[in-house]
């Protein structure tokens, strides 16, 4: 799959420069876009089909949760019809569930269905439209709510879940630059009209934050954009470093191990074993509440009992177990 000629418009240049950081390291093969129809996922299924004409799969999820969804998907079939590429189509159950946020659901739902299309259509990598503002209101909700370097990393450029290795090479485009792109292509897109429901968290950044900070500081965007970047550099050595220490300790982590590393490492050690065993992220109470039980726990008959995220972690000899509340 030869690259085509020069690139013309802001998802392509950005496609082809983030090609040259990961396409290299793993080829592509045959490629999928995940595709909504609206104006950034129709950018990168334009410039994905420039690049690698024959070889481009558009991956559309329908999630029936407003009026709308049919015509994103007629859009979506269309585009697809007109450039001469599949477009495969798969409709979820998007409804929250109790407890959990509608963005959440649709999210997961999302991420559920372009899974199953990958493995199906066996595709090497799904590539997904979010761009710099993405990014940039991801920044500000972790900010908002006192993330770590995991929260303030925000959205990687590649990712892998289930199997199936994303990309996203239009984070460091700003919307208005792909917009204007496809504008003076003639091409249409659709609009989501959820996008202006100031009942999310998201979209009221988008309407009032975002426009503040672009009159202080324009082109912010692209700055926080690589203070991401920066972030994600930093935490990929915290997750090395975890690597390192739960070597030592073992998983689940001895606790005697455990106590020979600094709080710190302890704290980064933990994280990593949480995340990758069960996909527990607990709060940063109940850490520092498992940190200072570890530290007291210098008898044999010393409990362990620390609710963190969906389960608890407890003592199972001289280690921890991290399993489902008791």
């Amino acid at each position: 799959m030869g690259a085509a000629s020069a690139p013309a418009n802001p998802a392509a240049r950005a496609l082809a420069r983030w090609c040259e950081r990961y396409a290299a390291r793993a080829p592509l093969g045959r490629v999928a876009v995940a595709f909504s129809a609206g104006a950034d996922s129709t950018a990168l299924l334009l410039a994905a089909h420039q690049r690698w004409p024959g070889h481009v799969i558009g991956l559309h999820v329908h999630h029936g949760l407003q009026a709308a969804a049919d015509a994103f998907e007629a859009q979506a079939r269309a585009a697809g019809q007109q450039l001469g590429l599949p477009i495969e189509v798969r409709r979820v159950d998007a409804c929250a569930q109790p407890g959990q946020s509608p963005e959440d659901a649709a999210r997961r739902a999302r991420y559920g269905a372009l899974v199953s299309m990958a493995h199906t259509a066996e595709v090497s990598r799904v590539l997904l439209g979010h761009h710099a503002d993405d990014q940039a209101e991801t920044l500000m909700l972790a900010l908002s709510r006192g993330a770590g370097l995991p929260g303030l990393a925000a959205m990687g450029e590649v990712f892998e879940r289930d199997g199936v290795a994303f990309g996203r090479p239009l984070l460091s485009v700003r919307a208005s630059e792909l917009r204007d792109g496809l504008q003076a292509m003639g091409q249409t897109f659709i609009d989501d009209p959820t996008n202006a429901d100031p009942r999310f968290t998201r979209n009221r950044i988008r309407s009032e934050l975002l426009p503040a900070w672009a009159a202080c500081f324009p082109g912010f965007e692209v700055q926080l954009a690589r203070s991401a970047r920066h972030a994600a550099q930093a935490q990929q050595l915290l997750d090395e470093l975890a690597e390192l220490d739960l070597a030592l300790t073992g998983q689940p982590p001895a606790i005697a191990e455990l106590q020979a590393l600094s709080r710190a490492r302890q704290a980064n050690a933990l994280r990593r074993w949480l995340r990758q065993s069960a996909d527990a992220a607990p709060s940063t109470s109940q850490l520092d509440e498992l940190l200072d039980q570890i530290a007291d726990c210098r008898t044999r008959g010393h409990r362990i009992q620390i609710k963190a995220a969906h389960g608890v972690v407890s003592r199972r000899g001289e280690r921890l177990h991290f399993g489902p509340p008791i």
